[in-house]
């Protein structure tokens, strides 16, 4: 783990206690947890099912959970119920993301818990904010099909999701926002207050730009696949032994180095090309071009003589290459941590960071992903509990 003696942690003091699974009320925990909070998770005495998810949901637990703390509390019992309020009261923050609803009937609300602590921040992680949706079960799948982004990331007629779980993700950053809002705003009143975010609003959001793009132009925005491109050499091209790379050449500036980068005299030299909407109107046949003369060359070779040049590349990587990135490896983007469950639990594995610094430095882990329950007896000590008491506690699977 990354040493943090030096990282600053603006949020140290602050408790937040999280009822949170999945992606988003995770998010926004690992947020507050990073900056330097005590983020207590309360699990089932089961565990997060996110513990126990295979394939494309195997990496939502350790990713989203470090710096965190663990205990498991069986909220369906009066007792743990009891006990799950009696640990909010010490709360500075409180986070969620259940169905609406389900807070309430374990008086884990905003309204029953502020009553005792009136400096309570609540922040609920919701599929809908209130309206005519907010009954529906939403998924990142289900907002960005509805709200545009599967239509604007696919072909035409071939809606398609993004490659991460963008509005989970984004909706707990909305959400650790809002808090950070809140704490701001208690500081000068002395009071709490509820805030929401949620997937739906945090897509449309993304959106955004798009819908202006309409407003302005009265035109549909094209799928990006298909969109009309403002430049005329932005795009991926499949080179020597079938590797791909992206080249981009986005001013009249720039066409000129590109040209002088790859030997193309003659390119540079046609009046037709020489302004970027003269060559986007001649688009098809200038890509054709740039990439019969690039076919034969290596994708590196590309990419050196686009560095040189200081003009914009991108090799096309998988998530695995990004644990060899040289960038990613001398700046400390990446950091140790270990496996909470599975087969290789108890495994040292890098984990990325939040993509800040504070005062120069990352903002490392301090705490690997808990295992569940790991922390169970010593917040249980800190409210008052005996050890006795827990043994008991555990033993009636009140506690785990």
């Amino acid at each position: 783990m990354t040493d943090n003696t030096q990282v600053a942690q603006p949020l140290k003091g602050l408790r937040v206690v999280e009822f949170t699974h999945m992606v988003m009320g995770p998010t926004c925990g690992m947020v507050l947890a990073d900056l330097g909070a005590e983020v207590i998770k309360i699990e089932p005495v089961n565990g997060d099912q996110s513990r126990r998810l295979l394939g494309a949901g195997s990496g939502f637990f350790p990713m989203f959970n470090r710096n965190k703390k663990s205990i498991g509390i069986d909220l369906h019992s009066e007792e743990g119920a009891e006990t799950a309020r009696r640990l909010t009261a010490t709360a500075d923050v409180v986070a969620e993301n259940f169905k609406p609803g389900t807070m309430a009937k374990y008086g884990l609300d905003y309204a029953s818990l502020s009553q005792v602590n009136p400096r309570l921040i609540y922040a609920s992680h919701k599929g809908f904010l209130p309206g005519p949706y907010d009954h529906r079960t939403a998924l990142d799948e289900v907002v960005q099909m509805m709200g545009g982004l599967a239509y604007m990331t696919g072909r035409p007629g071939d809606p398609l999701r993004a490659g991460t779980s963008v509005n989970d993700i984004m909706g707990g950053l909305f959400g650790a926002i809002a808090v950070l809002g809140a704490l701001i705003q208690r500081g000068i009143t002395g009071r709490g207050m509820e805030v929401q975010s949620a997937l739906y609003e945090n897509n449309v959001f993304l959106m955004g730009q798009h819908m202006l793009q309409f407003a302005m132009t009265g035109k549909h925005p094209a799928p990006m696949p298909a969109r009309d491109n403002p430049w005329a050499v932005y795009d991926v091209f499949t080179v020597k032994d079938g590797e791909q790379i992206f080249l981009a050449a986005v001013s009249d500036a720039q066409w000129l180095m590109f040209c002088d980068a790859l030997g193309f005299a003659d390119l540079k030299a046609e009046p037709e090309l020489a302004t970027n909407n003269q060559r986007v109107a001649h688009r098809p046949r200038l890509l054709k071009a740039i990439a019969e003369r690039i076919a034969d060359r290596s994708a590196d070779q590309l990419a050196r003589a686009m560095e040189k040049a200081g003009l914009p590349f991108a090799p096309i990587r998988k998530p695995q290459d990004l644990y060899d990135d040289e960038h990613l490896l001398a700046t400390g983007g990446l950091a140790d941590m270990q496996l909470p469950d599975g087969p290789k639990a108890g495994e040292t594995v890098k984990t990325t960071l939040f993509p800040i610094t504070l005062e120069g430095h990352r903002l490392g882990v301090r705490l690997s992903p808990p295992r569940l329950g790991e922390h169970t007896a010593d917040l249980l000590r800190g409210m008052g509990c005996t050890d006795g008491e827990i043994e008991d506690l555990r033993a009636r699977s009140v506690v785990a």
